[in-house]
């Protein structure tokens, strides 16, 4: 059994700046020296401890640092600074070991397409040494497990995009990896084929088989993952199981509550209700040049109030704003949920 570290892995990638309308702009400033690069941080020390034979999730938005970490794990991308480890292997120093222990699922399906789906199981499984008996059985056994077995003498260029996908999954399978390291797994899939992949997935775990998947779907890494890293610009902003994870949010409940305008003393009363754990405003805009009974007040997009219950604070709430003569324009509650905690420790929804 064989587990994942890294140590404040950092990932800085170099872009050059976009040439100006023309195409001469930059030759004529340049005067023969390089044009500066813009920097961009993939990741910004980010270090990770999982354990042999756990299905672990990073979870995090689009650009969050998710791939960049698969890729410097999997050997396809070189970190700027830090190490990473696949059981006793460095990464950057036993490359070849290290392959021999992985099997990769990248987001988009990277077949030839010149194959049928066997020839693409049997090719990749003597590539990693298996012999023609073992891999002949391997393949069946996983068109099969795939629900491929009637296309399997097929070109894959005529495959759906998620039968691409149930075969890229196979092939990374199909030499029996330690590690499965699976990219966005279900991003595309229908709900039939997403929860056959689930279950493959756990079938897999159950075997001793260490899985680090990478997902922006709350509900996949809640279902599927036994702990979870919500990282977030290239930092691990909160580790733990899902319930964990979830038991951290104040309150669990998150009332995300829009007014028209608010006072600083509104807030202080929503703080005071009970089992309101916190208050947060967002969004503040300015209110420089107001007089008289204006003075004081902001226009406030949003609220969020973070409480022990949810659908019995609105009445409330709603009393609260009546009185300081406030609009309350919408109210949106969410129980207790991964995407409660990314919205406490970043201000945003993982969506946005």
């Amino acid at each position: 059994m064989v587990g994942i570290r890294t140590h404040d892995l950092r990932k800085v990638y170099n872009s050059a700046p976009p040439l100006a309308a023309g195409g001469t702009f930059a030759f004529s400033t340049a005067r023969g020296k390089k044009a500066p690069k813009n920097e961009i941080v993939a990741l910004n020390g980010l270090s990770l401890n999982i354990s042999s034979g756990e299905i672990f999730g990073l979870l995090g938005p689009n650009g969050a640092g998710k791939s960049t970490t698969v890729g410097i794990l999997t050997t396809r991308v070189r970190p700027t600074e830090g190490q990473a480890w696949i059981g006793e292997h460095e990464v950057w120093r036993e490359q070849v070991a290290v392959k021999r222990l992985i099997g990769v699922v990248a987001q988009r399906p990277n077949l030839d397409f010149s194959l049928t789906a066997r020839e693409i199981l049997l090719f990749h499984g003597a590539y990693f040494g298996l012999d023609s008996r073992a891999r002949a059985e391997r393949a069946d056994e996983l068109l099969d497990r795939f629900k491929l077995r009637e296309r399997a003498e097929q070109m894959v260029r005529g495959f759906s995009g998620g039968m691409m996908h149930r075969l890229s999954i196979a092939r990374a399978m199909m030499h029996d990896p330690q590690i499965l390291f699976l990219d966005e797994p279900s991003a595309g899939l229908d709900p039939q084929t997403r929860l056959l992949l689930w279950e493959i997935i756990r079938e897999y775990n159950q075997r001793g088989k260490t899985i680090l998947l990478t997902t922006h779907n709350l509900e996949e890494a809640d279902a599927l993952c036994q702990r979870l890293a919500i990282i977030d610009h290239g930092r691990n902003i909160a580790m733990g199981t899902p319930s964990e994870l979830k038991a951290s949010v104040p309150g669990g409940f998150v009332l995300r509550l829009r007014f028209g305008r608010q006072s600083p003393e509104l807030l202080q009363r929503l703080q005071g209700l009970a089992g309101v754990r916190e208050v947060r405003a967002h969004e503040v805009a300015s209110s420089a040049g107001k007089r008289g009974a204006d003075a004081g007040l902001s226009d406030i997009n949003s609220i969020d109030v973070y409480a022990d219950r949810g659908g019995s604070l609105i009445s409330e709430i709603a009393n609260l704003a009546s009185a300081a003569s406030v609009e309350l324009c919408d109210v949106h509650i969410s129980e207790p949920s991964l995407e409660n905690l990314f919205l406490h420790h970043t201000g945003r929804s993982m969506r946005e």
